[in-house]
């Protein structure tokens, strides 16, 4: 589901990998952030329907 909880796994893991991967730097991981945003605002204008009704639907980021 797309919630705060689901953005919070999202930053634990871009940390885990920016200590794996010292190259690594917040910028070069917002590009999944920048999709992940996009394809949920394809799927509100598709569905006709709020960010908040994605999040009940289950098995949406």
């Amino acid at each position: 589901m797309y919630t705060e909880g689901g953005n919070e796994k999202w930053l634990e893991q871009k940390e885990k990998l920016k200590k794996k991967y010292a190259d690594l730097i917040n910028d070069d991981l917002k590009f999944e952030e920048i999709i992940k945003d996009e394809f949920m605002e394809k799927l509100q204008t598709k569905l006709t329907k709020t960010k908040e009704d994605l999040d009940k639907i289950p098995g949406v980021i």
